[in-house]
């Protein structure tokens, strides 16, 4: 029997109000109201570090039937600051499931609110932009909640990335992250075939593989990721965004990914200059979504905030070179300026919604980059060749 649930407002800071119901934690939340046009997929939307300072609407109506399961998490916890659906299942059916939504966000202080008109709200936002907000269960005057969002800083011009790192660098394997933490890191080779990675050895070529040592820089990087590299037999390093060039240097990379993560861009200055550093030694180097967005300030160019960003896993994509549509997950607030860059970085692809910039790439330089997310999860895997694209530089860096 589903237990009664306590009432929640929700108001933005346009004086918009809504009543529902509240499921997970009791409390308030507090951020960006943005909404994800996935029909599936919200375990990897709530522990997704780009979601950080977000409060997150679902707009597919129902929402924690298929409950959470270990597998799926891209981080160690969710990182929204609230959530929102039209119907909230409490019972959780499926068999991967090892608790519920509701557990898991209570257990994680994640106020959550269902029973509100969640396609009113997503055209709200599409047709007036993004907008601050509260989820409350204590105070529901809706005036006093109004008052409030108006007085919530915005996240341009907010450093979000550090508030979701590992602070040391760390190895992933085959199973996930790795007990080695620091900065020395002998290369490693794995057992073709088996699970574990070893110290480097010498055996016959066919009892063992060699994959490339990848760097990748952590700006709030989905696990997903970091398993398309190891599953292309790359050796993965994943390391704090203020880790510096010298010390990624220092590791012999053959190439580096710039990961995804949280916030404005153009707050990460320092990271901005690591990634200028990487340019100048003609290193492969992949950026994903924030890592566009880095890519494109190193080069000169600038980003803009979107009126209410991408998020789902249906946007559609066409890749210039061949003309071919991909269905893609995306998950980001701010966007490349096409017309800020050098003559010498090149638009791949383009968002046909909207025909923002959706990727490009250095037409000298083994550099490339997608606003986009190819690792898909969850989503479909039509931008999964982005990898191999990744793989195929490094092979011709010479670095092997």
């Amino acid at each position: 029997m589903a237990r009664d649930r306590r009432p929640a407002v929700l108001a933005l800071a346009d004086g918009t109000v809504f009543h529902g119901c509240n499921f997970g934690a009791e409390g308030e939340a507090f951020g960006e109201i943005c909404f994800n046009t996935g029909m599936v997929g919200y375990q990897e939307v709530l522990t997704d570090p780009s979601y950080r300072g977000q409060i997150v609407t679902m707009t597919y109506p129902e929402i924690g039937n298929y409950g959470i399961n270990p597998d799926d998490m891209e981080s160690w916890r969710p990182w929204v600051e609230g959530f929102i659906v039209r119907e909230y299942n409490e019972v959780a059916s499926n068999w991967r499931a090892d608790r519920g939504l509701g557990e898991f966000l209570a257990d994680h202080g994640i106020v959550g609110i269902s029973d509100i008109d969640t396609r009113k709200l997503t055209s709200h936002l599409r047709d007036n932009g993004w907008q601050m907000g509260i989820i409350s269960t204590e105070d529901l005057d809706p005036d006093a909640l109004v008052e409030r969002a108006t007085e919530l800083p915005p996240l341009s011009g907010r450093d979000l990335v550090r508030e979701v790192v590992h602070d040391a660098p760390r190895r992933w394997g085959p199973e996930g992250y790795l007990a080695d933490e620091g900065t020395d890191f002998p290369r490693v080779f794995t057992p073709f075939g088996g699970r574990g990675i070893s110290p480097v050895g010498y055996l016959d070529a066919e009892e063992l593989w060699f994959g490339f040592r990848v760097v990748v820089i952590d700006c709030g990087v989905k696990q997903n990721i970091l398993r398309h590299l190891v599953q292309r037999r790359c050796e993965v390093i994943v390391t704090p965004c203020t880790t510096s060039a010298e010390q990624i240097l220092a590791w012999e990379p053959d190439g580096v990914v710039v990961s995804n993560g949280p916030g404005d861009p153009a707050a990460l200055v320092y990271v901005i200059d690591t990634v200028k550093a990487l340019i100048e030694t003609e290193m492969p180097v992949f950026g994903i979504c924030l890592g566009q967005q880095l890519l494109g300030h190193a080069f000169g160019g600038a980003t803009y905030k979107l009126k209410y960003g991408h998020r789902g896993c249906n946007h559609p994509v066409k890749r210039l070179e061949t003309g071919a549509v991909e269905i893609t997950t995306q998950n980001h607030g701010y966007c490349v300026d096409p017309d800020s860059l050098p003559d010498d970085v090149e638009i791949t692809h383009i968002n046909l919604n909207d025909n923002s910039l959706e990727g490009m790439r250095h037409t000298k330089l083994p550099i490339f980059s997608v606003q986009y997310h190819p690792e898909a999860g969850p989503g479909p895997h039509d931008s999964h060749y982005l990898f191999d694209i990744f793989i195929d530089h490094m092979k011709a860096a010479g670095s092997h």
